[in-house]
């Protein structure tokens, strides 16, 4: 193990998937989701032997139930949306320590409760798009709605809420984290893309919103000037026509090619496309390669023979 205070140059920035937490068919119990983790911590257990490591993740699932618990716990004061996030924060962060010491206990993993600063003007407050909680059938929808919520279609699936997304901006405790980075072999921060807070008469004020962890994750990674950034998805990597009999799956593509397919619309909004921005700005700001590949290939990612390699 590294000293106290060592200072680490090789900085590996994961961003887990929703998947990572909540495999599909699961109600999501917490005894799930530390199972589904205690899948994975093996294989980050074994890449921080080389690197140190800063582990991102989603909570749309998360966020959601505890918003919908707090809406209907008549008796105890409902607490905002930015509050939720701060509370999934730690619950995850908890229950991610809890996987790594079932597999690996001696390995020291450190939660950063994080907050992130956005625009108050970011024109996503006026277009809410990013889905949070359950699915809903179509004969819950008008309730829903009457209570001011957006909500959305997701095919095969079923209704979903909306809420809005702002950019990130910069990680308030990017200096807690890169303590902890030099002293910790695991560190676990920015989760579920931070807690959205504004600038306001001189303090920081949370907004109700939920940033992208992606996005989130890249400007992270960006700041910590990590070795490389990597996306764990439940696909094997970015793929063109993906869904349809022509799909096809892309090994490796530089900046500007991936930059003309998302411009063109080839990834969409609302799954692969957030994950291919993060990575084209990653690569862009830094120089060095960026990849999306599938949760249960850690290894093979590292190594560059699985998922889909971005480069400058």
């Amino acid at each position: 193990m590294a000293s106290k205070g060592i200072y680490v140059e090789k900085v590996i920035v994961i961003a887990l998937g929703g998947n990572a937490l909540i495999r599909k068919g699961q109600r999501g119990t917490f005894q799930e989701q530390v199972e589904n983790l205690i899948r994975i911590t093996p294989e980050i257990a074994r890449a921080s032997r080389s690197y140190r490591i800063v582990l991102t993740h989603g909570n749309g699932p998360q966020v959601g139930n505890l918003y919908l618990q707090q809406e209907h716990t008549r008796d105890v004061p409902p607490m905002p949306l930015h509050a939720c996030v701060a509370m999934t924060q730690s619950l995850i962060g908890y229950m991610i320590q809890t996987a790594f010491s079932k597999c690996c206990p001696e390995l020291r993993v450190n939660v950063v409760p994080t907050r992130v600063i956005v625009d108050p003007g970011d024109l996503a407050f006026l277009n809410p798009t990013k889905p949070i909680g359950p699915y809903y059938d179509g004969a819950q929808v008008e309730d829903l709605k009457k209570k001011g919520w957006s909500l959305v279609m997701v095919p095969g699936r079923g209704w979903r809420r909306v809420v809005p997304s702002p950019k990130p901006r910069e990680i308030v405790e990017l200096e807690q984290i890169r303590t902890s980075v030099e002293r910790f072999e695991v560190t676990v921060a920015v989760g579920g893309g931070g807690v959205p807070v504004v600038k306001q008469n001189g303090s920081l004020v949370g907004v109700d919103a939920v940033i992208d962890k992606d996005l989130a994750s890249s400007v992270l990674a960006v700041s910590l000037n990590a070795e490389s950034f990597l996306i764990l998805t439940d696909v094997e990597g970015v793929y063109l026509d993906y869904g349809s009999e022509k799909q096809q799956l892309i090994r490796e593509i530089r900046l500007r090619e991936a930059q003309e397919l998302l411009e063109k619309g080839y990834f969409p909004p609302g799954s692969m496309g957030p994950k291919v921005e993060a990575v084209i700005e990653f690569v862009r700001a830094t120089g060095r390669k960026a990849i999306i590949g599938h949760l249960d290939k850690l290894e093979e990612i590292i190594r560059g023979v699985s998922g889909t390699i971005f480069k400058p």
